[in-house]
């Protein structure tokens, strides 16, 4: 983990940053994050057969004519003597949804650890930078990890039931093994806790760990890098933006020249 001392004055005499020099509970959160962000990554892909599976099914149930002799000609009828009942209509909604509720778990605490949450911050924006880590590590201790763990008692028993009863779809003609989807909805509520964990071992360092310490924030911001992030994202002044109407090559005209002048 690339954790710095901080380069002012008042940490110049700091000791050279080492793995050893860094404390414990922030390499353990950043293995936690580490694996949320891959899980996340690989989540996110499930849009992609969420979409398709919603096209299919849209467009399938529309293109269909009958021919002279009264049959019923068709994409999802083509598609359904081809491949198979998995492309007949009740199969597909149920799939659609199977694949945005994966998402949703696998992604949960994917937002979490890039602040890509929604916050409500009429009160929060305009605290002081420990003011914030405290409100995280309140909100985070008493709200965020005993909730989720509530949640995951019940999903437990909510996904074995599920696994031994052999659940299947309400309709005849749906889906089966149910288990697998709310097995998936358990393991991203882990996946989510985890997330919470990290953020909380990287707040308790802020708050008890040398101040001087300096490391890539998860929720918050240094005060020396306040306003520079929105949503965890870099915050881009229009003014700084390139200007992307202007000619290519004009374009590489103008940085080559910034180089070869300094300027």
């Amino acid at each position: 983990m690339a954790a710095v001392q901080d380069s002012t004055p008042a940490g110049a005499h700091a000791a050279a940053t080492s793995e050893k020099a860094v404390p414990f509970a922030l390499r353990l959160s950043e293995r936690l994050r580490a694996f949320v962000d891959f899980v996340g990554r690989w989540g996110s892909w499930l849009v992609m057969p969420m979409i398709l599976f919603t096209i299919i099914d849209v467009v399938g149930r529309k293109i269909h004519w009958l021919d002279d002799q009264g049959r019923l000609h068709g994409l999802q009828v083509f598609l359904v003597s081809v491949f198979g009942r998995m492309f007949e209509s009740t199969m597909l909604q149920e799939l659609e949804w199977h694949f945005h509720a994966g998402l949703f778990a696998l992604v949960l605490g994917y937002g979490y650890i890039h602040n890509a949450h929604v916050r409500v911050d009429l009160i929060r924006e305009n605290l002081a930078f420990r003011k914030k880590a405290w409100l995280e590590f309140f909100g985070i201790t008493f709200f965020l990890i005993p909730f989720t763990l509530t949640i995951l008692y019940f999903a437990v028993g909510y996904a074995y039931g599920s696994y031994e009863m052999n659940e299947q779809s309400t309709s005849t003609v749906g889906l089966t093994h149910r288990w697998i989807i709310k097995s998936v909805l358990l393991f991203g509520l882990v996946v989510a806790l985890l997330a919470g964990i990290s953020v909380w071992l990287q707040v308790a360092v802020i708050l008890w760990a040398d101040d001087r310490l300096r490391f890539p924030l998860m929720t918050l911001e240094w005060p020396e890098e306040a306003g520079t992030k929105i949503a965890g994202k870099e915050r881009v002044k229009l003014e700084d933006a390139p200007d992307t109407l202007v000619a290519p090559d004009e374009l590489l005209k103008e940085r080559t020249s910034k180089i070869l002048t300094g300027s």
